[in-house]
């Protein structure tokens, strides 16, 4: 495979779900024409807003958001990772929390509901309870794409190195992040779990998050980060709405898991 560049876009999500579409086609648009092949979105780019409004903004996948952003990725001839829009639950009053990749012919190819649901109190003692609006999933998901296997997760799972190494096992080359990690959290343990994610699995790690002050008052961290294998942080962006590129190297990746085989020497016969 040869090298490919992949962009992580930045935004500032609030409750207008119509200027949020229109800031993310104009990102990705932007990236497009700076040669990214892959581009990757944060969490809950279309909509961020009132607790009381989550299921009024929720949709079927594929629906209106997915469709959109699938004629976008076919004419861009690109593949689209759609950090996570809320799902409707046929089986309940609470959304899932979904990623989706879209293939540049504009098909969905892999899709991805968040496992790991945040709960917890704030240092200004305001409580963040994601299970109290979501629903979990229940599935590990990868999906081929020509850059390299992509891995999926959301956010608060990047504290959960279980689920990376699972998505290593499924053949992960690459592992997307996409996020709204609060400003204490990700001040605190952004950036160090990002890179111990990249370096004890040997992947590229994309990560776009959200940035500013969603409508709840709950401040977001910015710095999307792109990391190769080896840790080094190839892109950041602390702040900002935007776009950050990187460039994916297979035989880079072959090379640091080569040289360094830790995977290969798992005692998988103790643990």
């Amino acid at each position: 495979m040869a090298k490919s560049i992949v962009a992580a876009v930045q935004m500032s999500s609030g409750s207008d779900k119509e200027k949020n579409i229109r800031l993310a086609v104009d990102l990705v648009n932007e990236a497009a024409r700076n040669g990214a092949r892959m581009v990757a979105l944060p969490e809950l780019f279309g909509w961020q807003g009132s607790s009381r409004e989550i299921s009024a903004a929720s949709e079927t996948i594929p629906g209106p958001t997915s469709t959109y952003m699938a004629r976008l990725a076919a004419t861009l001839k690109i593949f689209l990772l759609c950090g996570s829009v809320l799902e409707q639950n046929p089986r309940g009053h609470r959304p899932y929390n979904t990623s989706f990749l879209i293939n540049p012919a504009g098909r969905i190819t892999g899709l991805y509901r968040k496992l790991h649901l945040f709960k917890v109190r704030m240092p200004n003692g305001a409580v963040l309870n994601e299970k109290a609006a979501y629903t979990a999933g229940t599935g590990i998901t990868t999906a081929p794409t020509p850059l390299g296997r992509l891995g999926f997760s959301i956010c608060y799972d990047l504290r959960f190195p279980e689920l990376y190494r699972a998505m290593v096992g499924r053949g992960a080359a690459i592992i997307a992040v996409p996020s709204s990690f609060t400003f204490a959290t990700g001040k605190a343990h952004w950036e160090v779990l990002l890179r111990a994610r990249a370096i004890e699995n040997q992947v590229y790690i994309v990560a776009p998050n959200q940035h500013g002050t969603d409508p709840q008052g709950t401040k977001r961290y910015g710095h999307s980060m792109i990391i190769d294998p080896w840790g080094n942080i190839l892109a950041s962006r602390r702040e900002g709405n935007g776009v950050i590129y990187a460039e994916i190297d297979p035989e880079f990746l072959k090379q640091t898991r080569k040289n360094l085989p830790c995977l290969r020497q798992r005692r998988k016969d103790v643990i």
